[in-house]
């Protein structure tokens, strides 16, 4: 097994600026996981742990965008597979540790990236009929939302958030064209065999929303330039 070894990553000032946020240590080395295996990064405070991901993913993770919206990039960053263990300075939240992320990419993956809209096949959140039926969160709610492939339970969502969800679990991008501002608590279920059709009647039986076929302006993250981390 190949180890891409410990490395510890600066987070002082130099030549009187601020650095970037970036993790005290942290260890990459290629994932020996069974093709098939489950993948993905979890995180605790201070810490973030990548199983069997793709650089791909790891960007999908760091700029909460769906990986359909990730163009470019050599063959190798959806096909080589690697474990990832990173320990912040101190504590840190999820918001902080995916800045940290970034840096990481840069420096071990020496990721070049940059942001642009384009029109791409996708959906429109818009409202029902009946208009949305979610309840309005509590003030000071705290924004957490978690999905699966049969639900999306949220607390403190706006519609933008849920509209990043959906995109997510619909593999397509999706737009708020909703015109809702503020946030809202909601489980939306569905079945999961029925993935496209569940999700549909699911959002407008539970939540008063709809989503129609359409081109919508989609931000997309465009890797131009990504190296495979060298062995130390």
């Amino acid at each position: 097994m190949m180890r891409i070894g410990l490395v510890a990553l600066a987070s002082a000032a130099a030549f009187g600026q601020t650095a970037a946020p970036a993790f005290e240590v942290a260890s990459i080395k290629v994932s020996t996981a069974t093709p098939g295996s489950a993948s993905g990064i979890s995180s605790d405070t201070g810490r973030i742990a990548g199983r069997n991901v793709t650089l791909r993913g790891c960007v999908h993770s760091a700029y909460d965008i769906p990986e359909a919206q990730i163009f470019g990039g050599p063959r190798w960053v959806d096909e080589e597979r690697y474990d990832i263990d990173a320990k912040a300075p101190g504590p840190a939240g999820d918001h902080e540790m995916m800045t940290m992320l970034q840096s990481l990419l840069a420096e071990r993956f020496k990721l070049v990236i940059h942001r642009e809209t384009r029109p791409l096949p996708g959906y429109a959140l818009v409202a029902g009929k009946k208009g949305l039926t979610a309840k309005r969160s509590e003030p000071g709610t705290r924004s957490v939302t978690s999905w699966s492939r049969r639900s999306i339970d949220a607390a403190g969502c706006s519609m933008e958030h849920l509209a990043a969800k959906l995109a997510g679990v619909l593999h397509a991008p999706v737009a708020d064209l909703t015109g809702i501002e503020g946030d809202f608590d909601f489980k939306l279920e569905w079945t999961p065999d029925e993935l496209q059709t569940g999700v549909f009647a699911a959002l407008e039986a539970q939540l008063g929303l709809k989503l129609e076929g359409r081109k919508v302006p989609t931000e997309v993250i465009v890797i131009d330039r990504a190296g495979k981390p060298s062995e130390n």
